[in-house]
């Protein structure tokens, strides 16, 4: 690869006002990051359920939610820690930021290494306790196992993905997820569909690419060719730094693992009602729902350094500018999303459990109630960033928490006793609207100076 397509990225400067122009080209390059990074699954997916058959395609499902819960980690830390060090440079102290930003990647790869040591030696329990049966459990250990091996690249990456940013380079992120999700691609079109690897080939595909994706921004970070204004310097881990980012982002992380904690349960339930084909339809929703979620993940992984720094330089102005602006875009990509989760439902089913009628059927009736939800999930997720950027991670962790773990959990166990199966696919519609009306009641207690008018503000225009 030609190194000036490594090293000399679009630059990106935190500092100024940002009208919708801006706003975009600066959070593009990490929705596209984003995007690429959920794309692993996906793959994995794809090759598994058309060449391995869909015991195969259950199992990655219902073990997928343990690995997101310990890569997450890496957002939390990164989504907390890049609020965090764009803080810090708004005050106007620039080592100091690279001194806070080696120390959350030093705790990120450390975390990553005894998290994938204890769930290699866990995983047979861990895959009973998701509801793995007999038929799938050998398929779900290996699946666990192997990607152990590629947990500290992954919790690097997902850190990463915020730190970009945070270092005015977010095209870098963008390119780096591109080259990993190459090589998880090509890896399950090699080991999964040429040589009929299975389960196997396609766990250490996703291993591969998850290391790819951490470690060669390690490398780059601590190299003399980077111009980014973050670099790895030598430096000693203080824990209170650690602390801080890390309750930053406790929202992120509460968010993320409330959902997977959710989708152990949406598996439960439908094993219960419908099983391993319940599992698979679910399965081809959480894919498309990935997608579409990547985007709001990752506007909002390139706003909130954005707004971490005007709080840092006390620009109320600038910050209730973005909220604005940001709500109104958000709005826009929510309808697109549900209307094209509608109109394409059937073409997608089929693309991936089109080998069984009664399996697309249900995939396609499942997507089009569960969908709806993206008509407002992203003005919650929003919201929750906010709070982060204003390195409030109290309130955004309520946020996250209560929207992903209270409103959806209840939604989940209570509506099939009521509704039947479109009761389990109503749930997270349902749970998103309770939490559409929270989200409106925490910007209004906690930050009532961003909701408030005033003609004389000049960025508000």
């Amino acid at each position: 690869m030609p190194a000036a397509l490594i090293y000399t990225p679009m630059n990106i400067e935190l500092a100024g006002h940002y009208d919708y122009h801006r706003i975009m080209r600066s959070v593009l390059p990490s929705i596209g990051m984003v995007l690429v990074t959920s794309i692993y699954s996906i793959v994995d997916g794809f090759f598994v359920a058309n060449f391995a058959g869909k015991t195969g395609f259950a199992a990655i499902n219902l073990t997928f939610p343990a690995i997101m819960m310990i890569g997450s980690l890496g957002l939390m830390i990164g989504t907390g820690g890049a609020a965090l060090v764009a803080k810090i440079k708004g005050e106007g102290y620039p080592e100091k930021a690279n001194r806070v930003f080696t120390m959350l990647v030093q705790f990120g790869l450390s975390l990553g290494l005894l998290l994938g040591i204890l769930l290699t030696l866990a995983a047979p329990w861990v895959a009973r306790w998701l509801g793995a049966d007999e038929p799938m459990m050998e398929e779900c250990v290996t699946y666990l196992r192997l990607n152990m091996i590629g947990m500290p690249g992954f919790v690097l990456q997902c850190a990463f993905q915020s730190f970009y940013m945070a270092a005015e380079r977010p095209q870098l992120g963008t390119l780096m997820s591109i080259v990993a999700g190459v090589t998880n691609i090509l890896l399950d079109a090699l080991l999964v569909w040429a040589l009929g690897m299975g389960v196997t080939g396609a766990a250490i595909a996703t291993a591969a690419g998850c290391t790819v994706g951490g470690l060669f921004p390690l490398y780059y970070f601590s190299s003399r060719r980077n111009k980014g204004s973050l670099r790895i310097i030598p430096t000693r881990i203080l824990w209170p730094y650690i602390g801080k980012a890390c309750s930053n982002g406790l929202s992120e992380y509460v968010s993320s693992i409330s959902m997977n904690i959710v989708t152990m349960c949406y598996n439960l339930q439908l094993m219960h009602y419908l099983g391993e084909d319940g599992v698979s339809a679910y399965g081809v929703v959480m894919y498309i729902a990935f997608i579409f979620a990547a985007v709001f993940i990752g506007y909002n992984i390139g706003i909130t350094p954005i707004i971490g720094y005007h709080y840092g330089a006390e620009d109320i102005g600038e910050q209730r500018s973005l909220l604005r602006k940001s709500l109104g875009i958000i709005a826009v990509l929510g309808v697109l999303m549900a209307g094209s989760a509608e109109a394409f439902a059937g073409p997608i089913a089929r693309v991936f459990v089109g080998y069984d009628a009664n399996l697309t059927a249900l995939t396609i009736r499942a997507m089009r109630l569960y969908m709806l939800a993206f008509l407002i999930t992203g003005i919650n997720m929003f919201v929750s960033a906010l709070f982060t950027g204003l390195n409030n991670g109290v309130v955004s962790a309520v946020a996250s928490f209560t929207r992903t773990l209270v409103f959806e959990l209840a939604c989940v166990w209570l509506l099939p006793s009521l509704f039947g199966i479109d009761g389990i696919w109503c749930s997270w519609p349902l749970a998103e609207l309770l939490a559409l009306v929270l989200s409106a009641v925490l910007v209004g207690r906690f930050a009532p100076q961003l909701v408030r008018t005033h003609s004389t503000d000049s960025t508000c225009a």
